[in-house]
């Protein structure tokens, strides 16, 4: 369950254990997993299939790398989706959101409210409406994190950190969309420059000693900076301390733009980055962590204010 005392509940079909209808107990979203199920159901727990569905919606994001989606049921997440994007963002939308209702048992027509959100948001064909992805990063983090208070979004093609009250509504927010640089795509850049894959650039960054000066403040020229430095051999661990270090310190300057306010949670594929995470922690102390998959967080916040849009309608 979430902080908030929502549970995470099961995706398709309740899971009950034979004899006395006590649903098992789980973790997180274990068993949006098919083989979980097969798993639950070898332990002795049949399939029921549920009776009392009432507010069922939906959040669809479509970013410039990925699309996400969330389904929530009666204020619980039920099953989540992420796809690299393709060139056209309605196609996005229609593969993350089918496999999203794929995983939850349930058709479109079963969604009763949707929020699109991200880049891609105005073409979303099956959204009922479309909100900031500002506005549902900030609703999301709040919801799984109700202490946060500074929302550090890095997307693939912009950084925003945003500001927000305990009702997870914002305040006040700064971006950086003129350039690439401290932003997934620098770091996908980043990495193919150095030869490893992007997953390994976060850890490989955690092995340095002494990490690099990366001051170009253009994506362009920073790549130029990493070759130059490989010709002067310098480590690739320095290299990608330094590359993480020069992120950190452009989110460092956004956040104080703003002003900082604790506690603090990345939303986003980036907070995945263990490299990120420490040199923020160095300038503002505990990162938060997400206990879902951070690149959901916005998705999530379209499902819960589509949730609200739809109350507000039935009233």
């Amino acid at each position: 369950m979430n902080p908030q005392g929502n549970v995470f509940k099961s995706a398709g079909p309740l899971l009950i254990k034979k004899g006395n209808g006590t649903p098992p107990l789980t973790e997180g979203l274990k068993v949006c997993n098919p083989d979980s199920n097969l798993k639950l159901k070898s332990e002795g727990y049949i399939l029921k299939e549920r009776e009392d569905r009432r507010i069922i919606v939906a959040g669809c994001d479509v970013g410039s790398l990925t699309g996400k989606a969330v389904i929530m049921e009666d204020g619980s997440i039920i099953s989540t989706s992420v796809v690299l994007c393709t060139p056209i963002p309605q196609k996005t939308a229609e593969i993350v959101m089918n496999e999203a209702l794929k995983k939850a048992n349930l058709k479109l027509e079963d969604i009763q409210y949707i929020v699109g959100t991200g880049y891609g948001r105005i073409k979303i064909p099956f959204a009922n409406t479309n909100i900031s992805e500002i506005s549902c990063h900030g609703k999301g983090a709040n919801w799984l994190l109700p202490p946060v208070r500074s929302v550090v979004d890095i997307g693939g093609q912009d950084c925003k950190v945003i500001s927000i009250n305990e009702n997870g509504d914002v305040l006040e927010f700064v971006m950086n969309d003129k350039c690439a640089s401290g932003t997934g795509r620098f770091l996908e850049l980043s990495a193919k420059a150095l030869g490893l894959a992007l997953e390994e650039l976060g850890p490989e960054s955690l092995k340095s000693e002494d990490p690099c000066s990366i001051t170009s403040q253009c994506s362009v020229f920073a790549e130029s900076e990493i070759i130059s430095l490989l010709a002067q051999n310098e480590s690739i661990p320095n290299i990608a301390a330094g590359i993480h270090r020069s992120i950190a310190s452009r989110i460092t300057t956004l956040m104080r733009k703003l002003g900082f306010k604790k506690d603090m949670t990345i939303t986003g594929g980036v907070a995945k980055n263990p490299g990120i995470v420490k040199f923020l922690e160095k300038e503002f102390g505990e990162v938060k962590k997400m206990p879902v998959d951070p690149q959901i967080v916005g998705a999530l916040g379209a499902a819960l204010l589509a949730k609200e849009r739809l109350l507000k309608q039935t009233k």
